[in-house]
Formats: C-alpha cells, structure tokens, sequence
C-alpha cells in the first residue's frame, strides 16, 4: 500500500497553498494599480473634450465674431458612472461640438464677453463627493484649477 501512494503524482497542500498566498500578493498589487490607470484613462477624455471645445470655440469665434455660452451638460454625469451624450438636445451643437459613446464630465463654457471664454469638465470619478474642475481658456493649457481627483 505504501508503496502504491509514492507512485502517486500531483501538489502537496503546501505547494497549493503557496501558490494560493502568492496570487494573493499579486492580486493586491496589481488591483490598485489598475483602478489608477483606469482614472487617468476617464481624466484623458476630459483633457482631450476640453481641447475639441476649444478648438469649436474658437472656430464659432472665427465665424461670428463671439465665444458662444454653454451651461452644463450632460448634468448626470459627474459621478463615477457615464451618461450617453444626446446630441439633439444639447446646445454644445451649436458650436459643433459633439462627442461619441458615453462621458465621465459634465462639460461647461462660459463666454466673458466677445474676447475670452472658459470652458469646464467637472466630475467626480471616485465617488467622494469631491468634484474635479479642469478647465482651459483660448490662451492657456487644460489645467485642474480644484486640486482634486487628480491621476
């Protein structure tokens, strides 16, 4: 009999559990890292919307002679979930702007007079009930002006 289960092949309960600890380790290490690349993944399409509607505002500028106001949209949006973007009922069309799929901001431009402007994507990606303010004028880098949420 004894020497029927040395002929046995197959993992100790040792070997098992140490396998076990070591994808555990793994596992804490590499889940966190991968929540922050996911929220600097949310924060680029802030940064990269922020640049098209600078880039539409200015065009509106070209056209008519003045920086076009937009308020906040879409308002559901500036939790940790995505809202979908419907263009018909949103006044960025106006300005061409118009992105696609689902976004993480809402998104604002406020027009001071004819000559400036200061558009925002405000959100709150981590559901701290901390919003984050990025914003960019016609003459300045995209910019986190509240210090928060920052990846």
């Amino acid at each position: 009999m004894l020497r029927h289960l040395k002929n046995q092949k197959g993992f100790t309960l040792i070997e098992l559990m140490i396998v076990v600890a070591i994808i555990g380790i793994l596992s804490a290490i590499a889940i966190p890292n991968f929540m922050t690349f996911r929220m600097k993944a949310k924060t680029a399409e802030a940064k990269s919307n922020l640049g098209s509607i600078r880039t539409c505002e200015e065009t509106y500028r070209a056209e008519n002679d003045v920086y076009f106001a937009v308020t906040r949209y879409p308002s559901a949006a500036a939790t940790g979930s995505s809202d979908a973007w419907l263009n018909a009922s949103t006044a960025f069309s106006a300005i061409g702007f118009a992105p696609s799929g689902r976004v993480y901001y809402d998104y604002a431009v406020d027009s001071i007079g004819a000559d400036t402007f200061t558009a925002h994507a405000y959100g709150d990606l981590d559901d701290d009930d901390v919003e984050a303010d990025y914003q960019t004028t016609p003459n300045s880098d995209i910019t986190n002006i509240s210090g928060n949420n920052i990846y």
